[in-house]
């Protein structure tokens, strides 16, 4: 019997080992980085994959020892981070803006605990580095080259919950349509979720039962549901926060980069060099390489022009002649600037 209850309590600590972090490296310089992922997981070819990939960088680059612990739910936050502030690691990442008050509560409890958070600015905590970025100035050019590709003019949005950030895509995105042809008509649904992939093809085909050619989506992990809807009923899709062509070649015609990896480097390697950006807020759009268009561009099924015209555009923006609307609201009263 004595036997039995050791194997139980050796595959129990086996369970919760996994459980307690998905995916670490070790330290070559005793800098500890971990990260907690939104709901999503690491495996969502999006948000949090970038985000891992920054983790990974300040491995090779700074030789930090890493860390990412992935969520299921709202209530695995506190409980990772936790688990990273008993492993002694020097910053913690929430990735993701769901993060917010799992952050703000551990960081007023835990003042000498150097904290950061993508998508959501923390208040009056000097030991929370937060980054926001502009996700409507790189949407508004996905906008214009759904608008230059559609031949049905009917394009779509696919959001993940309905928050603020997420409205910022979608502000954007139908900017950039409406900077190209007002006629063209944009249908937007929000999942509600960015963990369900089965969710975003249902919607991506109900989209596109209406007429839609054209679909971009910012639903994370759910995206990928949108992208495969898209590949089988042959239609464009424009993936979000990665490179997501690979997930159909022939279908992603883009993404719009939010490079959250940067932004995970960038503040880790300041935090090392004693630098950290504590009670900052960090500001990413077009003009500070936070947001853009991916490397896999099929710039060959669009129209011949429409490379130097989303070009054009992102000039304009980064020069300060465009401000991009960042929610609906504020798109109904938008007018298109002569640029």
């Amino acid at each position: 019997m004595s036997r039995k209850w050791v194997a139980f309590a050796l595959a129990l600590t086996v369970i919760f080992s996994l459980l307690a972090g998905c995916s670490s490296a070790g330290s070559k310089g005793g800098f500890k980085v971990g990260m907690s992922t939104d709901i999503g997981g690491l495996n969502d070819d999006s948000f949090n994959a970038s985000a891992w990939r920054g983790l990974n960088k300040a491995h090779s680059d700074l030789g930090a020892e890493i860390k990412a612990v992935e969520s299921k739910r709202n209530e695995d936050y506190e409980v990772n981070f936790r688990t990273l502030m008993d492993l002694k690691y020097d910053l913690i990442w929430g990735i993701g803006f769901l993060m917010h008050d799992a952050v703000d509560g551990l960081a007023k409890a835990n003042p000498n605990q150097k904290f950061a958070i993508i998508d959501s600015v923390v208040e009056n905590r000097p030991n929370v580095a937060s980054v926001v970025f502009k996700e409507e100035e790189g949407s508004f050019l996905m906008g214009v080259m759904a608008a230059k590709t559609t031949k049905s003019k009917v394009v779509g949005f696919v959001g993940g919950m309905d928050f603020d950030v997420i409205h910022h895509f979608e502000g954007g995105f139908k900017a950039g349509v409406k900077a190209v042809d007002p006629s063209i008509k944009v249908i937007t649904v929000y999942s509600g979720k960015f963990d369900d992939p089965v969710k975003g093809k249902s919607d991506a085909l109900s989209i596109i039962s209406q007429g839609a050619d054209v679909i971009f989506h910012a639903a994370g992990f759910t995206g990928k549901g949108v992208i495969e809807a898209c590949a089988e009923k042959k239609v464009f899709a424009i993936g979000v926060d990665s490179d997501q062509n690979a997930l159909a070649p022939d279908w992603v015609i883009s993404s719009m980069m939010k490079q959250v990896d940067n932004a995970v480097f960038s503040v880790s390697k300041a935090a090392k060099e004693g630098k950290f950006q504590g009670g900052q807020v960090v500001v990413m759009g077009l003009k500070e390489g936070g947001v853009g268009y991916a490397p896999k561009t099929l710039w060959a099924k669009m129209p011949s022009d429409t490379k130097a015209l989303v070009d054009k555009w992102a000039d304009a923006i980064k020069g300060g002649k465009v401000t991009v609307p960042n929610d609906a609201k504020k798109f109904e009263s938008w007018s298109v600037p002569k640029i």
